[in-house]
C-alpha cells in the first residue's frame, strides 16, 4: 500500500501536538520576523542581510546592492 499524506513524520508531529493539547498542554509560542537573504558583491553566497523593518529588500535590489533577495519568517530567539 502506498504511503498517504497522513502518514510519516508530519502526521505523526500533528498526533502528538494534538494529544498534548487534549492533556491541556500549551504550546510554546514563539516571536517570528521576516528575515532578508540575498547575495552581495562583498559576499555572493546568500546570506542574511537583515531584518524586514531594519532593511528594506526592494531598496537593496533596486539599487543593486544585493540581487536573489527572499524573505523568509524565522523565530527569533
Amino acid at each position: 500500500m502506498p504511503k498517504g499524506y497522513a502518514e510519516g513524520p508530519a502526521a505523526e508531529e500533528a498526533e502528538r501536538r494534538l494529544e498534548a493539547l487534549e492533556r491541556g498542554e500549551r504550546e510554546e509560542e514563539h516571536e517570528e520576523r521576516a528575515a532578508v537573504y540575498g547575495s552581495t558583491e562583498a559576499e555572493p553566497e546568500r546570506h542574511f542581510l537583515g531584518w524586514v523593518g531594519d532593511v528594506d529588500p526592494d531598496m537593496l535590489f533596486a539599487s543593486g546592492q544585493a540581487w536573489g533577495i527572499t524573505v523568509v519568517r524565522e523565530r527569533v530567539t
